[in-house]
């Protein structure tokens, strides 16, 4: 294991699935990849020894290290992943990517993936439009974003605006 970074998000996945995961991570988002697997040196509650206990894995530039811990504690929405987008395709390309491949979808731009981690796929113009310094814009693209799942950013503009949600 060569991690050089000061701080590193070690993220606990179920028995043998931190490399499955690392893999589709680094197969959706541009600078990403799998890094180094470190087989367990001893029998633990979770494997034999010999058994992968720690994949390295970068995502979007961020690294990360997967444990293979097991059953013992899951995923919750107290930490989730934010992942700035620029437009409506690159939006569309990472929710669709974790819905479709075993994910779930949730409200306000949430998702899951397969393994149960959060997701937040916000596009910067939704961040730009709740920061807007005329706060009745601000209002109104909040409210729409409260009633989306995946953000569309065409309707958050339109919201902005003050247009209607048919026009």
């Amino acid at each position: 294991m060569m991690i050089n970074d000061k701080l590193v998000t070690c993220v606990w996945f179920d028995r043998e699935q931190a490399r499955e995961a690392a893999a589709f991570y680094a197969g959706l988002f541009p600078d990403s990849h799998v890094g180094a697997v470190q087989q367990s040196p001893a029998d633990n509650p979770s494997m034999a020894a010999g058994g992968e206990l720690m994949v390295e894995f970068t995502v979007l530039g961020r690294p990360f290290l997967g444990l293979n811990g097991g059953p013992n504690f899951t995923p919750n929405e107290a930490v989730s992943f934010i992942v700035l987008t620029d437009n409506q395709e690159e939006t569309d390309r990472y929710w669709d990517a974790i819905v479709d491949n075993g994910g779930a979808e949730s409200a306000c731009g949430w998702c899951k993936d397969r393994w149960g981690f959060s997701w937040q796929i916000t596009p910067r113009a939704l961040m730009e439009a709740m920061a807007d310094p005329d706060r009745a814009a601000a209002k109104r693209a909040m409210e729409a974003m409260m009633t989306m799942q995946k953000i569309d950013i065409a309707a958050i503009e339109r919201a902005r605006a003050g247009e209607k949600a048919d026009a």
